[in-house]
């Protein structure tokens, strides 16, 4: 694992093969990276980032992940979303974006014939399994990477000081309407695969939170499994260089042909 767990944050990668746009708000876009010519069709892989949804973080950082993938045959899209700490961030803002974004993005690259996987991490893997609770479109799967998966429990937590409260606007009890529709673990679990996987060094979200989750979802009839792994923290899952890495690859090659 290298040294520095966060430095897949800041690492030096190349430019996207090109920018979409799904919206006329300035982050209604998604960079797209392509596979090799010639490679093997593989379907598209939308990435949903973290950062507890907040404006302080964007997709840059997934960019060594997507170009891993996309060198790996998968066309790539990470897609951005309004987020807290900006005009129209939050609720409704940031969940309409992803339902504009995962629907929009497979037919403006040309890709609609198959649906997309999507993968998200913490605030991006919450909004990945939110997405595949309603799908106003197909997706072929979920990966769900240390995922803020229980709402109302990382309120309880006060996880990244505040997070979710900024992001719905205030605690369960003063919204619990918000959270009653935002919240994955108070839904029924989605109709797709969901895999999720946690490192149980993660000190940013509990690893206890998707345990809960994929228990809960299980025992309503929703196709959803846990990989943890140990001697893993937050970013190693996002970070092609880290020993986890092979196992996330393995967890989206499991669900297409």
């Amino acid at each position: 694992m290298p040294s520095d767990p966060r430095g897949v944050l800041h690492r030096p990668t190349p430019p996207p093969d090109t920018t979409v746009r799904y919206g006329d708000h300035p982050d209604q876009i998604a960079d797209v990276r392509m596979p090799p010519p010639g490679a093997k069709a593989r379907p598209l892989v939308i990435v949903v980032h973290g950062g507890f949804w907040r404006a302080e973080w964007d997709r840059s950082h997934t960019a060594p992940l997507a170009a891993d993938l996309a060198a790996s045959g998968y066309p790539v899209a990470q897609l951005e979303y309004r987020r807290t700490g900006q005009p129209g961030g939050g609720w409704p803002g940031t969940f309409a974006d992803v339902v504009a974004g995962v629907t929009a993005v497979p037919q403006l690259l040309g890709l609609a014939w198959a649906p997309p996987l999507l993968l998200g991490h913490s605030a991006g893997g919450h909004l990945a399994l939110w997405y595949a609770l309603t799908a106003p479109t197909p997706v072929l799967g979920v990966v769900a990477l240390a995922p803020v998966a229980d709402l109302a429990e990382a309120h309880r937590l006060d996880l990244d000081r505040g997070a979710v409260e900024a992001l719905l606007g205030g605690g369960p009890s003063e919204v619990p309407d918000r959270y009653a529709e935002a919240d994955p673990s108070s839904r029924t679990p989605p109709g797709v695969r969901s895999v999720i996987i946690h490192g149980l060094q993660d000190r940013h979200v509990p690893v206890e939170i998707s345990r809960k989750y994929t228990a809960n979802a299980r025992a309503g009839g929703g196709n959803v499994s846990l990989i943890e792994l140990p001697d893993t923290e937050h970013f190693a899952l996002i970070d092609p260089q880290s020993s986890a890495w092979p196992v996330v690859k393995n967890a989206l090659q499991s669900m297409h042909p």
